[in-house]
């Protein structure tokens, strides 16, 4: 499973510093947009990948030959950190069928955590490109506990994880767990703190996009 990383010298560097700055993350619209714009730069990247077909398109003056993408493609997010992140990418694959999945931390007293699932609604995933968007890959346990959950819809050629900050350790437990995949995110760091949270990674995405939230 590659892991393609692409925040060396290019404008998602901008974008990745931006959302790391506490002095910026105050700016919640620019929080958002910089989490779209990062979801457009990799439908670009990804689109790289596809088969495409040769077609034919009439203009005022003639026949032009074009490529267009061969692929039924679909866009999975994880709710609700993924949403931006998932519009991002849906603004380019525009007609990307959507699946939305609730998966979230259920945090113990001795500090442990379970990754707990509520909510799926999935089309089918048989023979599509699935792409499944979550900023932040931590320790995996979201991504791999949601790919198991949309295995039941169908079997993807092709499972693409975006995330804009990984740890070395998700990434690490991901291809041990799901090999099949191929990891796109903007900046890998190397450290997860005793609670699982990366360092220096960005803070609670959810929350700088959304607003604090209660929870037990």
């Amino acid at each position: 499973m590659p892991t393609v990383i692409i925040d060396k010298n290019t404008i998602v560097s901008k974008f990745v510093a931006e959302l790391r700055d506490v002095s910026i993350q105050t700016d919640r619209m620019r929080f958002r947009q910089n989490v779209e714009r990062i979801g457009q730069i990799f439908a670009y990247e990804i689109s790289k990948t596809f088969s495409y077909v040769e077609k034919e398109v009439e203009t005022p003056l003639g026949i032009a030959k074009v490529s267009l993408p061969n692929e039924r493609i679909v866009i999975a997010s994880i709710i609700r950190a993924g949403l931006p992140l998932q519009q991002g990418l849906l603004s380019y694959f525009e007609d990307a069928d959507n699946a939305f999945v609730s998966a979230y931390r259920r945090h113990h007293k001795d500090g442990t955590f379970e990754i707990n699932l509520e909510y799926v609604t999935c089309p089918d995933l048989s023979d599509c490109v699935l792409i499944l968007a979550d900023p932040m890959l931590a320790t995996g346990s979201s991504f791999a506990a949601t790919l198991d959950v949309l295995n039941r819809y169908g079997t993807p050629k092709v499972i693409h994880l975006v995330t804009i900050i990984a740890s070395s350790y998700g990434i690490s437990y991901l291809k041990r767990t799901h090999p099949r995949c191929k990891i796109w995110t903007g900046a890998v760091d190397e450290e997860l703190t005793a609670k699982s949270y990366i360092v220096p990674g960005l803070g609670d995405a959810g929350d700088l996009l959304f607003g604090a939230k209660l929870q037990d």
